[in-house]
């Protein structure tokens, strides 16, 4: 990535909001603006993903300011923990501001079972869950699909999955877009991508992926727990994952061609991983109607991986899953670009808002949300460490005024996977886990060591600034009883 030799200058506007100013670096159109707080601007500061806020800020046709959640870190063109909005006539759309992972999002579901009850078969329940729900680097063992029927999964999204007996017909009311992006065009998906989907629908997949059971620890806002069905001592299941080898070939495609656009144009960016398409463009149209087919890949996927989930609690409760409720609380993408309205300098406009590493956040009474959760606002799913908690959050109004109503998506990583591999031993890191009555099934010992609770910021603290921003506020805290690795 391209550097200007300095680190871009913050300057601090409250407690919890910092500014890269507008022409701080050369060829900014708007400034960056990054939440934070003292606690972690230490993991930032000197960091290449401020280098990267600052170059987003240069794209053409941004709008307002670049975003940065408090959980930022370096990431491919855009820092992951990045939000940018464009107008459709004058702006782009980058590869970069949504990520490899296409809908990389989370899902949480919810047990009428309660700590006492999973504690004397957790090791049962963690061995069906690592055999029912394939893990690891290409995992393979999902559902194998045709030629055609990959074309249907990547029109019909999570509704796919249900109407072929992968799950309950309600559980797409409680998933963003209810499961499915309406513009998605299988065709502008390549051969090599679709190849790569063939086997690995129901697949968990490596890296940061995860299955985790969990335990609701503390709550902090009753009425919306209660409607989520959140009751401290209930177990719940959250799983973490994408669209697998099909949204990184998709991205992989694009970026290829979008390079090509700019060479023959003669366009250059301050950093080439910022590779773009004007928005109204045919390589930006296709483009997107690649990435919403991706996006619902990777809802079927999470879909049939919720299936697995039930599968494995029937075996070892040997209840029907129906008894055991296990319910979908809520499914979010938090690596995805939509058209959305926000307002301007000029006034109410639609966006293509770029979400990288970031989750939506929105307010109570917005028609996205689901019914029984409007009161409340939208939950937004944050994802720990396997050692520490993960949150459940409610969008405030404060995050349409302030970020395009968004919020961050997990604690953010502290250690890039190569210098976790290098800090923790597997042995270590296990026995300390365990130590801690937290069970680990993994693929492998590297999908352990990359992961290790040490190499993650403290999720308690990013939290703290999300709901300091006035961007989300704390509904109720879980901590891991067992977790499934890649």
């Amino acid at each position: 990535m391209p550097s200007t030799g300095k680190v871009p200058r913050l300057v601090a506007l409250d407690e919890f909001t910092y500014q890269i100013p507008k022409g701080e670096v050369e060829g900014m159109r708007v400034p960056g603006t990054l939440f934070s707080d003292r606690a972690l601007l230490g993991a930032v500061e000197g960091d290449p993903s401020l280098q990267q806020l600052a170059n987003v800020a240069t794209l053409p046709g941004i709008e307002r300011e670049a975003l940065a959640m408090p959980d930022i870190h370096f990431g491919y063109g855009f820092p992951v923990g990045g939000v940018a909005a464009f107008d459709l006539a004058d702006g782009v759309v980058s590869p970069g501001g949504i990520g490899y992972d296409i809908n990389c999002g989370v899902r949480l579901i919810r047990t009428s079972l309660t700590v006492g009850e999973v504690r004397p078969v957790q090791a049962a329940l963690l061995d069906a869950l690592y055999r029912n729900v394939p893990s690891g680097v290409g995992s393979k063992g999902g559902v194998t699909l045709s030629g055609t029927e990959i074309d249907e999964v990547l029109a019909g999204g999570a509704r796919w999955a249900v109407d072929r007996g992968f799950g309950r017909s309600e559980d797409l009311t409680f998933q963003e877009e209810e499961g499915r992006l309406a513009n998605a065009d299988p065709a502008r998906v390549g051969p090599d991508a679709r190849k790569r989907g063939l086997r690995q629908l129901g697949t968990l997949g490596s890296g940061n992926h995860f299955l985790e059971v969990q335990a609701v620890d503390r709550v902090f806002d009753e009425p919306f727990a209660h409607a989520l069905g959140l009751v401290p001592g209930r177990v719940v299941v959250m799983l973490h994952t994408g669209s697998r080898g099909l949204g990184h070939q998709v991205a992989t495609d694009y970026i290829r061609r979008m390079d090509e656009r700019l060479l023959r144009e003669g366009t250059t960016l301050v950093d080439r991983q910022l590779s773009c398409a004007p928005v109204g463009s045919e390589d930006g149209q296709q483009y997107l109607a690649a990435m919403a087919a991706g996006a619902n890949f990777a809802w079927a996927n999470r879909q049939l991986i919720t299936d697995g989930v039930r599968r494995s609690f029937r075996e070892v409760f040997h209840r029907p899953d129906t008894e055991l409720d296990l319910s979908v609380i809520y499914d979010i993408a938090h690596n995805i670009a939509k058209v959305e309205t926000h307002a301007t300098d000029r006034g109410p406009r639609p966006l293509l808002v770029h979400r990288k590493g970031a989750t939506r956040a929105l307010p109570a009474g917005r028609d996205e949300v689901p019914a029984p959760y409007r009161p409340f606002g939208q939950p937004v799913l944050i994802p720990g460490d396997m050692g520490t908690a993960s949150y459940v959050l409610a969008g405030l109004p404060g995050s349409l005024a302030r970020s395009f109503g968004s919020s961050c998506h997990g604690a953010g990583r502290r250690l890039s996977r190569h210098a976790a591999v290098r800090a923790f031993r597997y042995d270590e890191v296990t026995r300390a886990l365990a130590g801690q009555g937290i069970t680990v099934r993994a693929a492998s010992r590297e999908g352990v060591t990359e992961e290790a609770p040490g190499a993650y910021k403290d999720v308690e603290e990013v939290v703290r600034v999300a709901e300091g921003a006035g961007l989300t506020r704390r509904v109720a805290r879980l901590v891991p009883l067992g977790v499934v690795k890649g």
